[in-house]
């Protein structure tokens, strides 16, 4: 306890002393001629928001330099900002996130480097949010990042999320205890009262590493609890923000909820379009999920406009909802939609703001400018890092790529401790975030923090019964046509799955509830065959390299708490050591070459009939 004490520094001490004042006078306000009982009266409500920044601080990425960079994003801000003060009647705004705010990789590994304050925490303490919820990246280095992160605020906004118990990691609990991290919130601005409720995936001990976070899945019950209290303490005008993963999500619960007016979803960077509207190049209205906004009908049978917006600080939401004196929302204003974050000689190019640019953007571009400059290696070939279709879906040459370098770093590592060789090695699909097809040319270390950003351990999983190895495949790809992180990237053997199979089910404890009929045979590089016609073939265990991620039963492999050895590296660096290697030690010598990476792969994935 004394230990942890001594953790609460001064910094936690000046954010909690903040927020206690901050909510004594808000407080008061309540008490006074501020509050009005019956919600307030009929005014229009713009509200900017965004999700999913996942600390692309400098810029959108390569080919649209031009476009997106928290700077830039909190400039654009500050001007639409201005337009809803200066419009006529009684107009309010207020800023919201629904999550996924940072996120591994180089620009993040800079804030750690650094430590705390993060550079995302300066930035977006300086845009100044009214109200976040919490997405899964913000677990991705365990509560303590988080902690950390949220520290790094000088008056921190609140956090908002209904079904995360905290009460098992002292340092977010504390942060709970002071009022920083609520189920709900009121802000009150111009004597009117906008309640906001916030939830995060259920899925997020399966993607991301929360620790004793306990998540609560009852998403409907939970949020309309706290609707329903809202409602009784006399707010009437209530937005949910929420980070599910994909809109359709939140489309869906929206028929489970009765009292609410505005959902805005996180985590599925869909591209809502209107007509005219500017768009990031890339970006194309013929692949938008749909228009700004959705509208969903709630349980109560209101109209209720969803939204959500694409991530990198490429745009700003910006949603404009009349209400009438009973809380209603009567129209939503022609202004909202996307507005697009643009530099450069765009016509609708912003100067950074010019804080946030000297504090933030500079430096995290100096730090990756370094990785950058190291050159490691050169690729013969283009490697196909895209989702989908790609590693995600299907076998690619760099998830063959990473593959191998896991089982390289396990086979190199393992009698040092004291394990066995690996006789296969998985890396998920979604543990590869570069989500771009990498030219042939120069690999830098940048690449590499690109492609492997997590601090994911290289991990060794001795003798996984075979059977509970095909119930392993069985899971990656028992999803792959929605996409998902699960599919595996491959080494030391090659499987054949038929797409039409019955799909694996498993429980809450990653038991199998119902058996996939997909994986229809497995095959060693030493041509022991553990599967065949679908029917496992008796023998000896497996020996598996992965990441501790999946170990841990990530991505829902069910591994089922079966013991593993981390082996001290991660994974990034592991990409970088196979890449370096000399040839006589197992690594490509700085050549990755067409010969051993060829495009669409070498057949160690294929589908029933190719």
């Amino acid at each position: 306890m004394k230990n942890r004490l001594t953790r609460i520094n001064s910094i936690r001490l000046a954010a909690l002393l903040l927020t206690v004042i901050a909510a004594f006078v808000s407080a008061a306000c309540d008490d006074d001629n501020n509050r009005r009982d019956d919600g307030g009266g009929e005014f229009t409500l713009t509200i900017f928001h965004n999700n999913d920044g996942e600390s692309k601080l400098v810029n959108a990425g390569d080919g649209i330099e031009d476009f997106g960079g928290v700077a830039r994003f909190a400039a654009r801000l500050e001007g639409l900002r201005a337009e809803a003060e200066a419009g006529e009647g009684k107009n309010v705004h207020i800023t919201l996130n629904s999550g996924d705010n940072f996120l591994a990789g180089s620009e993040f590994n800079a804030s750690l480097q650094k430590g705390a304050p993060y550079y995302d925490s300066i930035a977006l303490n300086s845009i100044g949010y009214d109200a976040m919820a919490i997405g899964n990246h913000e677990f991705d280095f365990g509560p303590d990042v988080l902690e950390q992160f949220i520290l790094g605020f000088d008056s921190p906004p609140h956090f908002v999320s209904a079904n995360l118990v905290l009460t098992d990691e002292p340092g977010l609990n504390a942060l709970a205890e002071a009022g920083i991290i609520v189920t709900r919130t009121v802000i009150t601005k111009d004597r009117e009262r906008i309640g906001v409720v916030g939830a995060t995936t259920p899925a997020l001990p399966f993607i991301s590493s929360p620790r004793n976070v306990i998540v609560l899945d009852d998403i409907s019950g939970i949020v309309q609890g706290e609707i329903d209290a809202l409602l009784a303490s006399g707010v009437n005008k209530i937005i949910f923000i929420s980070h599910l993963q994909d809109v359709n999500e939140d489309l869906a619960l929206a028929g489970e909820l009765s009292g609410v007016d505005v959902m805005i979803a996180g985590g599925g960077d869909e591209l809502l379009v209107n007509e005219g509207d500017l768009l990031v190049p890339g970006d194309e209205p013929e692949n938008a999920f749909g228009p700004y906004p959705l509208i969903a009908a709630g349980g109560d049978g209101r109209q209720i406009p969803v939204v959500t917006t694409p991530g990198d600080y490429k745009y700003v939401g910006r949603l404009v909802v009349d209400f009438d004196a009973g809380g209603e929302v009567t129209a939503i204003g022609g202004e909202s939609g996307l507005v697009r974050v643009a530099g450069g000689d765009n016509p609708d190019a912003v100067s950074p703001n010019p804080f946030i640019e000297e504090n933030v953007v500079e430096p995290v571009a100096e730090y990756t400018g370094g990785l950058a400059a190291n050159v490691i290696a050169v690729s013969e070939v283009a490697l196909e890092g895209r989702r989908e279709p790609g590693i995600r879906t299907e076998e690619t040459n760099l998830g063959n790529l990473t593959a191998d370098a896991l089982f390289h770093q396990a086979t190199v590592l393992a009698a040092e401790f004291d394990m066995p060789l690996p006789d296969v090695a998985l890396q998920n699909g979604g543990g590869i975030r570069n989500n771009t097809l990498i030219p042939p040319g120069d690999i830098t270390e940048l690449t590499t923090f690109d492609i492997f950003p997590f601090t994911n351990f290289v991990s060794i999983v001795p003798a996984i019964p075979r059977e509970q190895f095909k119930e392993i495949m069985e899971n990656a790809v028992s999803a792959v046509e929605n996409a998902d992180g699960r599919f595996a990237q491959v080494s030391g053997f090659s499987m054949v799955y038929d797409p039409a199979g019955t799909p694996q089910v498993l429980d809450e404890e990653l038991n199998v509830v119902t058996p996939g009929t997909r994986v229809r045979s497995i095959t060693l590089d030493t041509g022991e065959v553990i599967v065949a016609d679908g029917a496992v073939v008796p023998g000896e265990a497996i020996d598996i390299a992965t990441i501790d991620f999946s170990a841990r039963g990530g991505d829902m492999y069910p591994f089922r708490g079966a013991p593993f050895t981390t082996l001290g590296v991660v994974y990034q660096r592991a990409l970088y050591n196979y890449i370096v290697d000399p040839v006589a030690e197992g690594g490509l010598g700085g050549v990755i070459s067409s010969a051993d990476y060829p495009e669409g792969g070498e057949g160690r994935i294929t589908t029933a009939g190719d």
